[in-house]
């Protein structure tokens, strides 16, 4: 019989292949993306100094008033890249941490934008 691998094991392989080339620094820090059935989380993280810059998540009481897990995305990616702005950054390189460039991740990349932040 073949074991079949879980999402989430090809998905973490997917984002350890994603992380040999991406790496956040102290000019241009990762924004790092975890997705779950119910929330999304996001964090600005320095790799060089292992610090993170900012973080916001669909948890937070004034963004969970957002209808729509994909309207939650997008306050989240918005409020993300104000606390981040508020930090010095300006430009982040997108970890998607294997998922698809779809849905609520590119909904809350989109949020960035419209924060302010490059991506």
């Amino acid at each position: 019989m073949i074991k079949k691998q879980s999402r989430d094991a090809l998905r973490r392989k997917r984002h350890e292949r994603l992380r040999l080339r991406i790496e956040g620094s102290a000019e241009r820090p990762r924004l790092s993306v975890f997705r779950s059935a119910k929330y999304i989380y996001a964090q600005v993280i320095d790799d060089g100094s292992g610090r993170t810059l900012a973080a916001a998540s669909s948890r937070e009481g004034d963004l969970r008033s957002a209808s729509g897990k994909v309207d939650q995305a997008r306050a989240v990616g918005r409020t993300l890249a104000e606390r981040a702005r508020a930090a010095g950054v300006k430009t982040v390189v997108l970890d998607r941490a294997g998922y698809q460039y779809h849905g609520r991740v590119r909904s809350l990349a989109e949020g960035a934008r419209e924060g302010g932040l490059d991506l």
